[in-house]
């Protein structure tokens, strides 16, 4: 009953920006907790950065400081702001919303950053 499409990705030099979202159909009231996770080539996937429904968010140690995560609720979309990018930032990066005991997940967006 939920889907969950990415986008915003791109190929961006290091040292820019880029603003990905996450736009949810479908009835998400009452989620847990929303999140950008990624995955690099011959990596695990990685949370990245998570909001609760009260608005508390969470970054992984090595986006501190550059990422952004918000939620627009107007628009049923969660965005994350990505800042001073580095070559390490290279991956697909997917949406996740967790939903009575449910999990979703976008089919995600590739970043690459050229070193």
């Amino acid at each position: 009953q939920v889907q969950l499409v990415e986008s915003g990705g791109g190929l961006v030099q290091a040292g820019g920006s880029l603003r990905l979202s996450c736009a949810a159909s479908g009835n998400i009231f009452g989620f847990a907790a929303m999140g950008w996770y990624r995955q690099a080539p011959g990596k695990q996937r990685e949370l990245v950065a998570i909001i609760t429904s009260i608005g508390t968010a969470g970054y992984a140690e090595a986006v501190k400081g550059r990422f952004t995560i918000s939620i627009d609720n107007a628009k049923n979309t969660v965005s994350l702001q990505m800042n001073s990018l580095k070559a390490e930032d290279t991956a697909v990066y997917y949406c996740n919303v967790k939903l009575f005991g449910m999990v979703y997940w976008g089919q995600g967006t590739q970043v690459t950053v050229s070193a």
